[in-house]
């Protein structure tokens, strides 16, 4: 039986999830959401059904939805996904937990799941979960913050994101508290090899881990 992990992330609701979809917004951040759309689509057919997991304010549900496909949004929170309807009407976001997916077996082509993956207090519930609203031949991509991340890792990152000095401040912080909770790909290894995945692979780029997943 999986071991839940003991202390929970609060869900962003009401100031902070706001201040967060602000600072998600940028334009260098919606650049980078364009580029990941078009490289973790790769190969899929049009009009594939796509769940994005913890959409947050759906920049990125977005940028899915301009290529073609049918994209759902799943996130605990009210207030992001309130945000997420305002950015994107095109895009089904809907209020739910992951480790108990209001969707049918087997519903969807593709999973992706950003910065939000470390926050689960049951992983392997929540990988379970995907896997079973995936079809077969799906696959699932997790993009998220990697433990062993550095301090420089994080700066040139934060960098990247054109925030401004005190949001910056702010974001370095954050990233560093997060990176504590963060998995390392051995931990994720472990995971996927415990749910119905079976395994996984991992990559390692800057502060982030990428890690695929097959139906």
């Amino acid at each position: 039986m999986e071991t839940t992990r003991k202390h929970k992330v609060p869900e962003m609701e009401g100031f902070q999830a706001r201040w967060y979809a602000k600072n998600r917004g940028t334009e260098a951040q919606l650049a980078q959401y364009r580029k990941q759309a078009a490289e973790v689509t790769s190969g899929l057919p049009e009009g594939a059904e796509i769940l994005e997991v913890a959409p947050g304010p759906g920049f990125f549900a977005v940028e899915l939805a301009k290529r073609g496909f049918r994209v759902t949004g799943l996130d605990i929170s009210h207030t992001m996904v309130e945000i997420a309807r305002e950015n994107g009407p095109d895009v089904d976001f809907r209020q739910g937990d992951i480790t108990h997916a209001p969707f049918d077996a087997e519903s969807f082509d593709f999973l992706v799941c950003q910065a939000a993956f470390k926050n689960f207090r049951q992983p392997v519930a929540a990988l379970n979960e995907m896997h079973r609203v995936l079809r077969p031949g799906g696959f699932a991509v997790i993009h998220d913050l990697n433990h062993e991340a550095t301090a420089a890792d994080i700066g040139r990152e934060v960098a990247s994101m054109n925030v401004g000095v005190v949001s910056g401040f702010t974001v370095r912080r954050t990233l560093g508290w997060l990176r504590r909770r963060a998995f390392t790909r051995e931990q994720f290894e472990s995971l996927a090899a415990e749910s119905a995945f079976g395994g996984c692979s991992v990559t390692t780029d800057g502060i982030g881990l990428e890690v695929r997943l097959t139906r």
